[in-house]
């Protein structure tokens, strides 16, 4: 293995593990120059049935046009929370569209569940975690069960549990790649910029992380990108990306007697 992949693949093991898939994965996709062959690696056997989980947010549109130069019937799986802003909803159809992606999927949560623990829409304000669990987690936990892989747009820059990201990881039963890890912000505009990507429509209104409508504000000048994202809370991620964690939350809850 070369050193370069050795050390990306290091930041993906649990303390005192080791894992043979990400191991062979590493050797096989990253370059001694420390890069993602992102095109190669989409295609390994190893990763299984392959999906994408995107937001179509603020940057989503650069993993997804790439997406769609290599493979456009590649299967993409948006959680439609029901709580998104107006834009993003017609922000997907217009990536759907200019980019030939054919296979978007709409993952919703379950509407009797919904009806049960938030019948009057205000558990976001309640319980904020609660509300991402039933409303994103959960849903993304079903939708997966048909996939082995799945790929991510976080990025090291977002910070916070981001910021040791790997570009494979192990989530359970399934592996994760993240081929925008290593990406500056920079790279991002740079890349937005030469191939013309559609810009949601809220980034020039200060949005620089998109998520529902009531838990997300515009970010204020010199601030985190990701400060906008349920401000003034002790709470940094949805929990998409909780791993077994997400198992044992749904465990807890069933046990409550709901009949989950």
């Amino acid at each position: 293995m070369s050193a370069s992949a050795a050390a990306v693949l290091d930041l993906a093991w649990p303390p005192g593990g080791h894992d043979p898939v990400l191991s062979a994965l590493a050797e096989r996709h990253i370059g001694r120059d420390g890069a993602l062959d992102f095109a190669s690696a989409i295609r390994d056997p190893l990763l299984g049935r392959l999906a994408m989980v995107s937001s179509f947010g603020a940057d989503s549109a650069v993993l997804l046009h790439q997406i769609s130069r290599i493979n456009p019937e590649m299967d993409i799986l948006f959680i439609d929370t029901g709580k998104h802003f107006a834009e993003t909803l017609d922000y997907v159809d217009t990536l759907s569209t200019e980019f030939g992606l054919a296979n978007v999927r709409f993952i919703r949560p379950d509407a009797g569940l919904i009806a049960l623990e938030d019948s009057r829409a205000e558990l976001w304000q309640k319980n904020p975690d609660l509300c991402c669990m039933l409303r994103k987690t959960f849903p993304l936990q079903d939708a997966l069960s048909g996939y082995q892989s799945w790929i991510t747009g976080r990025k090291r820059f977002q910070g916070a549990s981001r910021a040791a990201l790997p570009f494979f990881e192990r989530d359970g039963d399934h592996i994760k790649l993240n081929p925008l890890a290593k990406t500056s912000a920079e790279d991002i505009l740079s890349y937005a910029r030469r191939h013309d990507l559609p810009q949601h429509p809220l980034v020039e209104r200060g949005f620089l992380s998109i998520g529902c409508a009531p838990c997300t504000r515009a970010v204020k000048p010199g601030e985190d990108p990701r400060a906008g994202r349920w401000s003034g809370l002790n709470k940094v991620e949805c929990g998409i990306h909780l791993g077994p964690d997400a198992n044992f939350a749904r465990q807890s809850l069933a046990a409550r007697g709901d009949g989950i």
